[in-house]
């Protein structure tokens, strides 16, 4: 039997990833006939308009399942490159005069930063607020001096430093402002199976927040903790009989204290018997 030419739709085509932003989202789009590279700068169809992004990965598989991906339009020229360079002009008059209007009505409000979307049909401006702020007034007044749609987000202390940057307690750039694209949940656990210091100003990032390289080793304390015998437990080792006190993951060693008092450290090749409770 003929097999049947699969038609356009059915045939799986390479996306390629484009980000907004550095460290940002990466959204998949079908490229068409041109070939893309990664740091290739490329117009795309979003949601409300065009954008201008930056391919970071290609050749991306396309997943069969749901709506087709938006596309990318053309690789970005000189002149998109010259209109791009205009909108951030345009961003920081939009953030000079926004920060005026800001002061004069006394708003509780901290602005971090303006997007100019790419086509001019909006602005966005981003900012921090511990208490909920009316700000129809600004928009209104915002939108009738710069003659575009306004608007107003508000963000938490983790976005505020990615959008912001800067340099940690490591010395190097911020992770979530350098390559990290997605806040994951980082708990006082997390430190306290790393037998860190609950120290709040040593485990406190730029942010404020919890840092998020408390997650990094995570996953490899709690397995090395698993082949030491819980804190507590009463055990037998070639060093005496005692009960665990403390545990030195990394070393894979626990601390026994004896019945004289004395505390011995003993590996798990040491440790000859676990009593039953």
């Amino acid at each position: 039997m003929d097999q049947q030419p699969s038609s356009p739709s059915s045939r799986k085509a390479n996306l390629v990833g484009v980000q907004f932003q550095a460290a940002g989202q990466i959204r998949d789009f079908d490229p068409g006939p041109l070939t893309l590279r990664v740091g290739d700068q490329v117009l795309v169809e979003a949601e409300h308009g065009h954008m201008l992004g930056t391919v970071i990965a290609a050749e991306r598989p396309a997943v069969a399942a749901g709506a087709p991906p938006p596309r990318v339009i053309k690789k970005a020229d000189a002149r998109d490159l010259d209109k791009d360079d205009r909108n951030r002009l345009r961003e920081r008059e939009a953030l000079r005069l926004c920060l005026q209007q800001v002061r004069d009505r006394g708003l509780q409000m901290k602005l971090i930063q303006v997007e100019q979307a790419y086509d001019g049909g909006k602005i966005t401006f981003y900012f921090s607020a511990e208490k909920r702020v009316d700000f129809r007034d600004l928009v209104r007044d915002l939108a009738h001096s710069l003659h575009t749609r306004i608007e107003m987000k508000q963000i938490g202390a983790r976005d505020e430093a990615k959008l912001i940057g800067a340099v940690g307690p490591c010395g190097r750039e911020l992770c979530c402002s350098s390559w990290m694209r997605d806040f994951g949940v980082v708990s006082v656990k997390m430190a306290k199976a790393q037998g860190l210091s609950l120290n709040p100003s040593k485990l406190a990032g730029m942010c404020g927040r919890l840092k998020c390289c408390l997650r990094y080793e995570y996953d490899t304390y709690l397995e090395l903790g698993r082949a030491l015998p819980a804190i507590g437990s009463s055990v037998e080792s070639v060093k005496g009989e005692g009960v665990v006190t403390r545990h030195n993951i990394l070393k894979q060693t626990v601390l026994i204290r004896r019945a004289d008092g004395v505390e011995v450290e003993a590996s798990l090749e040491d440790l000859v018997e676990k009593k039953v409770q």
